[in-house]
């Protein structure tokens, strides 16, 4: 087999690399090891920054995002039993997100893809990216039970933390940061409506809390628990009553409670690989940068990734030069690095740390003052919640 560039993973990162390829008129092959259900209700992000819901628009992909998706113009943080609301679109100039859970947005572009795109092959392995340091790179996969090879002129690997495409870089030229947290997320979804019209993050002596949504029927909901925890371990009752102990305000809000459908823990890293290319490989979204989930970043800093490495590769061939296909590291860490930061800051404000003292606990009450007082800090976390600017 033979295209202009291979796509290990098909994630929303190399399903919406496809489909910018596709609209640019340049061919490509996505590689993708599990089947189709699998990808199709793999639980993951559910928080669209405003560029990214805007570039799956102006890719063809929107319509049912816009239609299903529920557009939030703010959070609330809640701390000490009060409630302060960040306004997005009067701090940003008008910016918002998008409720849009991955697995819809995998659903949108593999029907995109099946019906317009090029191959797109599922229970695809990818074994190997061999050569890739030269201008003939090649996958190397296993496809209906035989190895085959697909020659590229381009590999992206969007295939996550433990993929094969980071392995295919020289260790001698890498640098990894990382850090692990000594907490994760439990996790749960419960049929029933949200008891908040957006996203109330809350800081709490007993730890961290978060209430989301994945409908307006469904309610998706994390506590901090400590690293390592069995999700079977946690009751029923005993979550919501956890839940209703950290949302707890001096108001009459309450929390409504349902039949919980699933239990997951999410431990919690940060993680840059540095350099996101080698040669002809290009590396985006976990495969290169890991983020806590606090911020809402992992998926939109992987569609920032694609999006630069397509409108390099569209350069390229429109001028001829490689200039910016020679900068995609640096342009994608720059806006990765952006991302970490953020994440690290929701995580460190939010969250208590096991042992934390009496000093730290008031460091975070003060933090959190500061942005409930302050314009200018208010603006900065609505900024960056939003989203950074692709490229």
């Amino acid at each position: 087999m033979r295209t202009t560039v291979g796509i290990i993973g098909a994630g929303p990162a190399g399903l919406l690399l496809a489909r910018l390829l596709h609209n640019a008129g340049i061919d490509s092959v996505v590689l993708e090891s599990r089947d189709r259900a699998y990808v199709e209700r793999r639980q993951r992000a559910g928080i669209l920054e405003q560029g990214t819901a805007d570039v799956l628009r102006a890719a063809g992909a929107g319509e049912r995002m816009d239609r299903e998706g529920l557009r939030h113009d703010g959070i609330e943080l809640r701390f000490d039993r009060t409630r302060h609301r960040v306004d997005f679109p009067a701090l940003t100039g008008g910016r918002s997100v998008m409720v849009y859970a991955q697995t819809e947005v995998c659903k949108d572009l593999i029907a995109l893809q099946l019906r317009e795109g090029g191959p797109l092959l599922f229970e695809a392995e990818a074994l190997a990216v061999e050569d890739a340091g030269t201008d003939a790179p090649r996958i190397r996969f296993r496809h209906e039970g035989r190895e085959d090879v697909l020659e590229c002129s381009y590999v992206v690997g969007c295939d996550g933390f433990w993929g094969v495409a980071r392995k295919a870089i020289p260790a001698g030229l890498t640098q990894v940061f990382e850090r692990t947290y000594p907490f994760g997320w439990l996790g749960i979804l419960a049929d029933v409506p949200p008891s908040h019209d957006e996203l109330v993050y809350a800081r709490h002596e007993r730890g961290f809390a978060l209430l989301s949504m994945r409908s307006p029927a469904v309610s998706r909901l994390y506590l901090q628990v400590p690293d390592g925890t069995d999700p079977g371990a946690w009751g029923d009752e005993e979550i919501w009553d956890e839940l209703e102990r950290r949302f707890a305000t001096a108001d009459d809000w309450y929390l409504q409670r349902g039949p919980i459908t699933q239990k997951t823990v999410t431990p919690m890293r940060s993680y840059v690989h540095e350099p996101m290319r080698h040669g002809r490989l290009f590396l985006a979204g976990d495969a290169a940068h890991i983020v806590p989930p606090t911020g809402a970043k992992g998926l939109n800093l992987a569609a920032g990734d694609v999006v630069t490495f397509a409108r390099a590769l569209v350069h390229q061939q429109e001028t001829g030069s490689p200039e910016l296909l020679d900068a995609y590291s640096q342009t994608c860490l720059r806006r990765v690095w952006q991302a970490e930061r953020f994440s690290y800051d929701m995580t460190t404000l939010l969250h208590r740390a096991p042992g934390a003292t009496a000093f730290e606990d008031r460091l975070q009450l003060a933090r959190l003052e500061r942005i409930a007082s302050s314009r200018a800090a208010e603006t900065d976390l609505a900024e960056a919640y939003t989203g950074f600017p692709f490229g």
